[in-house]
């Protein structure tokens, strides 16, 4: 069942490739950011979201300096160790050291990630040097909560 659920989370992340950036929106073919993106595969997969988000600044991390993403990570995922994250793990990262985990992706494999991005269409992409210099968290889904169409 790991492996099913692991395939079904990303095939409903690749399901999203193609959808505009659009800040703190979470709609499929319509637009997200790359919180929405998280947040529309957990819908599809598991079900209503588990909490409300907030609204956020484009910002948000350098003016709070919180480690917001990764908090809720924490709430509800299975952290897994940096070099141990596989397909359909959730991934986080922060531009700079001193600042706040403020970006999110999913994997789809060890070498790939499905992200949005501003000024972008979400999009499948090379989790190159320059993405992993900057990796501060993975987390895996929920796994067994995982509904499978």
């Amino acid at each position: 069942m790991t492996q099913v659920a692991r395939d079904y989370i990303v095939a409903e992340a690749r399901r999203w490739i193609g959808t505009p950036y659009q800040h703190q929106a979470s709609l499929f073919g319509v637009g997200c950011d790359c919180l929405g993106l998280v947040r529309g595969v957990w819908r599809s997969c598991i079900g209503p979201e588990p909490e409300k988000v907030a609204a956020y600044s484009p910002d948000w991390a350098e003016a709070t300096r919180e480690e917001r993403l990764a908090g809720a990570g924490f709430r509800y995922f299975k952290p897994v160790p940096l070099p141990e994250f596989a397909a359909g793990d959730v991934l986080l990262f922060r531009w700079r050291d001193d600042l706040p985990a403020k970006h999110a992706a999913i994997a789809t494999s060890p070498a790939t990630m499905i992200h949005a991005h501003d000024g972008a269409q979400v999009a499948e992409v090379a989790i190159a040097d320059w993405w992993r210099r900057r990796l501060a968290y993975a987390f895996e889904f929920p796994l067994e909560r995982i509904r499978i169409n």
